[in-house]
């Protein structure tokens, strides 16, 4: 029989990972019930991504009254969700990986979607957000904004408001446990650029079950850096660019010097000293962040570190 294997990550989940479970493994225990589900078994893989609050021993509960189904994977810190999800990635041993947050924004209920889409020959399956309760109009505008402005400037297609909801067959998960291995990197946008036949499927997410959302402005600003560093590089190629910018805007002032202009006043000087040097410093900025990315890969240091791990 082939096995689903459902990847959640866990930081902080204490107020509703029973619920998630309770929900989670109801549907997914009618599903195995039903005619189209008979050939599969399922499994959970919980990734407690260092949480500091009870959410360990409400995993560790599940885990012993649910001993077939339950695994648990323990960080010894926090490391963050994407390398949460790669360490389910990793040791996730089903045929069909399906990743997903313990928040229930994720609906299980579409998990036989989500099979029969595999059934149908897809193998990677990306689920496009089509309305988030929680996220606020300004959220939204910037998530909009951002997938606009990667598509832009990379050679490679986000789907705009796809998220870390997303399924993989065996053959493309093998792919990126393998070959997809940088210390900086987004998870949902190496799922969308690996090839192999690909499906998409709408949802609404809900209303966290309880909590709040994780992800403050700081580290979705974060994220953001770190997603531009791995899929483009024209920030590199600023530089050139400001600096035909600035080389033209010199020879103006310059020929305007030449035939009896002038440029007056100390406040005309500093400002174009100003702007100058916030050009100069924003490259050095950029320069720098590219830098740090190939530091961190020059180092090799892991990308999360186990404590414990219950199969």
């Amino acid at each position: 029989m082939e096995k689903i294997s459902l990847v959640v990550s866990a930081f902080n989940e204490e107020q509703g990972i029973e619920d998630f479970h309770k929900e989670a493994d109801r549907i997914l225990s009618d599903y195995v019930k039903t005619e189209e589900g008979s050939g599969y078994t399922y499994d959970f893989w919980f990734v407690n991504d260092g949480s500091r609050d009870s959410t360990g021993e409400l995993l560790k509960k599940l885990r012993n009254e649910n001993p077939e189904t339950v695994k648990i994977i323990e960080f010894s810190r926090n490391f963050g969700h994407e390398a949460a999800m790669c360490a389910g990635l990793d040791h996730a041993d089903g045929d069909y990986l399906i990743f997903m947050d313990a928040d229930l924004q994720h609906p299980p209920m579409l998990v036989p979607e989500i099979m029969r889409k595999f059934r149908e020959g897809a193998e990677v399956i990306s689920m496009v957000r089509t309305e988030n309760e929680d996220a606020g109009k300004w959220k939204n505008i910037a998530s909009g904004m951002f997938y606009s402005l990667i598509n832009k400037m990379s050679t490679m297609h986000m789907e705009p408001s796809a998220s870390d909801f997303f399924a993989l067959s065996k053959e493309p998960a093998d792919v990126l446990r393998n070959s997809f291995r940088e210390k900086i990197r987004f998870i949902r946008g190496y799922v969308q650029n690996i090839g192999f036949n690909k499906a998409t499927v709408s949802y609404e997410a809900a209303r966290r079950v309880a909590g709040e959302s994780h992800y403050s402005f700081k580290k979705l600003f974060k994220l953001s850096m770190d997603t531009i560093v791995c899929f483009s590089d024209m920030p590199l190629k600023f530089g050139f660019v400001a600096g035909v910018i600035t080389g033209v805007a010199a020879l103006i002032v310059l020929i305007v010097t030449l035939i009896g202009g002038s440029l007056k006043g100390t406040a005309a000087v500093i400002t174009v000293m100003l702007f100058l040097f916030a050009v100069l410093f924003m490259l050095i900025g950029i320069t720098g962040r590219y830098l740090s990315a190939m530091l961190a890969e020059i180092k090799d240091r892991p990308i999360y570190i186990i404590k414990d791990i219950e199969k």
